[in-house]
């Protein structure tokens, strides 16, 4: 699969901590497409391909899921519950990226199948640091489940 087709699904309502996404892959010559969903139940119809994107219903599925836990409408973990639900994304790589220290948030995190939890580094510097990590490790490193048929 070549970089073009590894698309990541930001799934994040704080457009302060989108933009600085952003900026943290462009800083770190991550080009893979990237698309916004700003709350729970906006990336779950992207995946799924209802409501506004049921343009996508034969349209490939994300590479890579980073997902905070604190959205409208349906919460991170509600998302990662239907996800890991449904044989067409059960499997799709899930970071959990958000700004709570609580264990709980961790131990509900990985028990609902994330595949990783990261805090988001305050320092804009950190913060680069740990998505050009990420992205290297998950876009470039990483070897994906083959795709199941629906």
């Amino acid at each position: 699969m070549n970089e073009e087709n590894k698309t990541i699904l930001l799934v994040e309502d704080n457009p302060d901590d989108v933009a600085l996404t952003l900026r943290a892959f462009k800083r770190s010559h991550l080009m893979n497409p990237l698309v916004v969903a700003r709350d729970g139940v906006e990336a779950l119809d992207f995946l799924f391909a209802r409501g506004a994107h049921v343009d996508r219903a034969n349209a490939p599925l994300p590479t890579l899921i980073i997902l905070d836990l604190k959205l409208p409408k349906l919460d991170g973990l509600g998302v990662l519950k239907a996800m890991r639900a449904d044989p067409r994304t059960a499997l799709l790589p899930t970071v959990i990226l958000t700004s709570s220290k609580e264990e709980q948030d961790v131990i509900s995190g990985y028990s609902f199948g994330a595949n990783s939890y990261v805090r988001k580094p305050v320092d804009f510097v950190e913060f680069v640091e740990a998505v050009k990590v990420l992205g290297l490790y998950w876009l470039a490193l990483n070897q994906v489940p083959p795709r199941q048929a629906p």
